[in-house]
């Protein structure tokens, strides 16, 4: 067993180190046990947990009593082993029951990919194809198949709370359909989602691996090495992570008891947080990676590899062990005694950036370098020669900053002058003065220093924008702070002079002349009565004042002159008095009754009785100026044509009956 720690998670290799082969004798065993540690601490958890060459695709069974690996990909439809269906190589379809081979048939292209719908009972395969078909296990026939806009599919999964089916194509699109309807209902980009601003790819991303989370969550993986999250209800993703191997992502798995998403590329297996997207935790194992599961309600973790051998992690922080090895709890309880944590003492970290400055950005995705994080590691020694030949004065430059240091070091035993913000300067020097207050009162009780307004970022403006300036000559400064001008008096001339030793950049701070804060504080409190006078003699200043500037505007406003302004009105439009506006602002005050009676004086209402007791009320509309001079123009227009009619009476025809014409 080995026993790595990244980020303060522990995780332990129940697979790792050399096994043993069965044709030893248990005697000849005993003795390498002795001498070989690596064979002592070696954990057989499940005896033969080998394929005779690769596995693909791992899974646990859902009542978590077996544990299956394939080379294509299969399906569990049962709680147990007693019906699995299996997608062969060769287009193949075999179904299992618990006696052993049930079924074979086989679909039309080479598949990838398949999902099963349980609510229908439909078999939905992907693959080299643009089609996804459909084989029903209750009529024990294929169904009409989905017509995709895809050239082919990759990776396939249905949603476990509504059933919504997606699908991953080779264009980089994820394609969503509804089985009940058969018709597609959404379709995402991640090929233009995954692409940002510190990516590298050399071609178009296809979706490589894609797993649903609950009824809304949706997790992408591409085969240039990012994950993305969706959220069903938006187009874009939430959070993209890059594996910064550029390899296809293999598997995506979710935690939900601590929110994370475990995903997998060939070389490395990274968890992080799904709403922050930071990295929890990552490992990376001796053989390139295929598919990665999750035991049900546990901490373990199985992996399928391009090996016959496959592995088995134990991370006590995401579970308990199971029930059939409940044993690991103790057993890494001792081994925390003397952990072997991976340290990356040989090894230097570097990001992209170093690596373009270094002239090695070709080495990413080799072995030289190892994907962490949001850089590298690569070997100290690769990083030294590198740094060598990248700069050759390196040592130069270690010298100056040498130097450097040391002048930090010296200025630094002198006098450290206060220096003052450039705005609220007064304000400051009460702070800081308050600060040493408080400071000697904390040492003497042995207690915790509060935080300075002055370090706080969040009183930063008040210091550096001219805006947020005390004006000490206004009213409610000078009512509310009374005894504060003779106190500010005595802090001006300790301003001063901190001003005039910062100017001159003297080494010793002179002590200002006057009287201590505790001299001050206490004369500052020590009768009411003072105070009450201060605020009387405030009150008198700000009258006078207030006297002055009155009698200054009353001079100004006689000596203008009162000039007429001429205002012009718009065409088609006529003057109104003031009288009307007047007029109309009494009438609008008046009740509904007083209104109405004064409608019927002007001739505008008419109010009358009708015969099944009810009041009729008939109004007529005030008409405005363009509309009674649209209706003057209608009538001098028909008074002038009565008077240029005609008569016809001549043409009628006198000795002809009834003939108009002759």
């Amino acid at each position: 067993m080995q026993v790595s720690s990244l980020n303060e998670v522990k995780i332990y290799s129940l697979s790792a180190g050399r096994s043993l082969p069965e044709w030893l004798s248990d005697r000849k065993k005993r003795a390498l046990q002795k001498k070989d540690v690596d064979i002592r601490r070696r954990i057989e958890l499940i005896q033969d947990f080998e394929m005779p060459t690769v596995s693909t695709k791992i899974k646990v069974s859902r009542d978590g009593q077996y544990v299956m690996a394939v080379v294509v990909t299969f399906e569990i439809l049962s709680d147990d082993y007693s019906k699995i269906v299996f997608l062969q190589c060769d287009r193949f379809v075999e179904f299992h029951s618990q006696h052993g081979h049930y079924y074979r048939t086989r679909i039309p292209k080479f598949g990838r990919d398949f999902s099963y719908h349980y609510p229908s009972c439909d078999l939905y395969f992907v693959g080299a194809s643009s089609e996804v078909y459909r084989l029903n296990l209750e009529q024990g026939r294929f169904l009409n198949s989905l017509q995709t806009d895809a050239s082919e599919s990759n990776v396939c999964d249905i949603n476990p709370v509504h059933f919504l089916f997606a699908m991953g194509t080779a264009e980089g699109k994820v394609e969503c359909w509804d089985p009940r309807t058969r018709n597609r209902v959404g379709l995402l980009d991640c090929a233009l989602s995954s692409v940002t601003a510190d990516t590298e790819i050399d071609g178009l991303p296809s979706i490589s691996a894609l797993k649903f989370d609950g009824a809304l969550n949706m997790a992408v993986g591409t085969s240039t090495g990012q994950v993305l999250l969706y959220d069903l209800r938006s187009s874009n993703p939430l959070i993209v992570k890059d594996h910064h191997y550029g390899l296809p992502i293999k598997s995506i798995q979710f935690q939900r008891q601590l929110d994370l998403i475990i995903s997998a590329d060939s070389r490395i297996i990274k968890m992080w947080n799904k709403d922050t997207g930071k990295i929890f935790t990552s490992m990376e194992p001796e053989y390139d990676i295929n598919d990665v599961c999750l035991y049900p309600n546990s901490g373990m973790l199985m992996t399928a590899n391009e090996a016959p051998k496959m592995n088995i992690y134990y991370i006590p922080v995401l579970g308990p062990a199971p029930k059939w090895c409940s044993f690991l709890d103790n057993l890494t309880e001792e081994l925390e005694e003397n952990p072997e944590s991976t340290v990356y003492d040989d090894y230097k970290f570097v990001t992209r950036k170093d690596l373009e400055n270094l002239g090695l950005s070709h080495l990413i995705g080799s072995s030289l370098l190892r994907a962490y994080m949001h850089g590298f590691f690569m070997d100290i020694r690769l990083y030294h020669k590198a740094k060598m030949m990248a700069n050759p004065f390196a040592y130069e430059e270690y010298r100056r900053e040498k130097i450097r240091q040391k002048i930090e070091e010296t200025r630094a035993q002198r006098v450290q002058l206060k220096k003052l913000p450039k705005v609220n300067k007064e304000l400051a020097l009460k702070l800081i003065e308050e600060e040493g207050e408080e400071q000697q009162v904390t040492r003497k009780r042995k207690q915790k220093n509060l935080p300075s307004l002055l370090k706080d970022d969040r009183f930063k403006v008040m210091f550096e924008n001219p805006d947020y300036q005390v004006d000490e000559q206004s009213e409610e400064f000078r009512l509310l702070n009374p005894l504060v001008s003779k106190i500010s008096e005595k802090r001006k001339r300790k301003l001063k002079i901190l001003e005039e030793l910062e100017a001159q950049e003297q080494e010793e701070e002179e002590e200002p002349e006057g009287k201590a804060s505790d001299a001050e504080s206490s004369e500052s409190s020590d009768d009411e009565k003072g105070w009450v006078e201060e605020v009387r003699k405030q009150r008198k200043l700000l009258r006078q004042e207030e006297k002055v500037k009155w009698q200054e505007r009353f001079k100004e406003d006689q000596q203008t002159l009162l000039k007429p302004h001429f205002f012009e009105i718009k065409e088609g439009e006529e003057f109104r008095s003031f009288k009307d506006s007047a007029k109309k602002q009494k009438l609008m005050k008046k009740t509904l009754e007083d209104r109405l009676k004064l409608e019927e004086k002007l001739g505008t209402l008419n109010v009358s009785d009708t015969t099944v007791g009810s009041k009729q009320a008939t109004f007529k509309l005030k008409k405005s100026e363009q509309q009674k001079k649209q209706q003057e123009a209608e009538k001098q227009h028909r008074q002038e044509r009565k008077t240029l009619r005609r008569s016809a009476s001549h043409l009628k025809s006198k000795c002809g009956r009834g003939r108009l014409f002759h």
